[in-house]
């Protein structure tokens, strides 16, 4: 079959951050973007975010949002966890033909292609992914309260204990922990900001903890370690052995490097695409048949 004559297929892509959006119909490639879109932690708000990213996409094809209904689409959202929540999805979202998954294959097919790999995806969230002969291994992704060690919310949860631990003694003060102590008030303020973050605003507060640990920040450096060493930890549990490609993907996982043992720095290559692109991909294969 030609170019021209393939099937249109939708994907979506949604994280704890934003939610990104494509249409392929063999010629071209329309996107669109929207908000957080974790269906875990706010269902509601989630959902609205992916309708406001389809009628988005449609407009950008050219198209009425209907038009979109019976396409195949691949829609990965992290918090799907189970078939109970991707029933609610399936009957609440305008698509009749969709493949619905978290958020973990399409980060997982994005970065690898085809290729035989594993992946540390460390954004608002994380997770550690392997693929082998066209099968998927996925550990982690379980959200703030039960995993999610490498993520970008727990690193700056991390940043904030280490503050904290300098107001108690046991931690020799840095740059770090005094940026953080004056930017939230104290231990006072930086207590009350932790009892309403929600992922995204502890997320935010990676940058400063990698840019810190990029000048040799003693307390920035121990929390990247700490994350890193949970990557290392789980890769061989996997099936990583030397010389296996390892992709760091994410917000804060190229950042993680560094920290790394060094057979695995050396393993370390450059995702092949984005999520989205990976998605675009299980969406092909899904409207040839292939389901996960």
């Amino acid at each position: 079959m030609g170019e021209s004559m393939k099937t249109p297929v939708i994907a979506v892509d949604g994280g704890g951050t934003h939610c990104r959006l494509a249409l392929d119909d063999g010629r071209s490639v329309w996107r669109a973007g929207a908000g957080p879109a974790n269906v875990s932690s706010d269902f509601e708000g989630a959902l609205g975010e992916v309708r406001a990213g389809l009628t988005r996409l449609a407009d950008a094809a050219g198209l009425p949002p209907g038009a979109l209904a019976d396409m195949p689409a691949h829609i990965g959202l992290a918090g799907v966890t189970g078939a109970e929540i991707r029933t609610r999805l399936s009957t609440a979202l305008p698509l009749r033909r969709a493949q619905i998954t978290d958020d973990r294959p399409a980060a997982l097919r994005g970065a690898l292609g085809p290729d035989d790999g594993m992946i540390a995806h460390c954004g608002t969230g994380s997770f550690l992914a392997a693929q082998s002969g066209g099968s998927m291994r996925f550990a982690g992704g379980w959200g703030p309260v039960l995993g999610d060690e490498a993520s970008a919310q727990n690193l700056g949860r991390r940043a904030l204990s280490l503050a904290l631990a300098t107001i108690d003694g046991l931690a020799a003060p840095s740059a770090m922990s005094g940026d953080l102590l004056t930017r939230y008030g104290g231990a006072d303020g930086i207590v009350a900001f932790a009892g309403r973050a929600d992922p995204a605003a502890l997320g935010a507060i990676a940058p400063l903890v990698t840019g810190h640990a990029a000048k040799g920040d003693a307390l920035a450096r121990t929390a990247m370690q700490e994350a890193a060493a949970a990557i290392a930890a789980t890769l061989p549990a996997l099936g990583w052995v030397p010389g296996m490609p390892i992709c760091l993907t994410g917000g804060v996982g190229p950042h993680y490097a560094a920290y790394l043992p060094d057979d695995m720095q050396t393993a370390i290559r450059k995702p092949a695409q984005e999520p989205i692109d990976g998605a675009l991909a299980l969406a092909r294969a899904f409207a040839d048949g292939f389901h996960l």
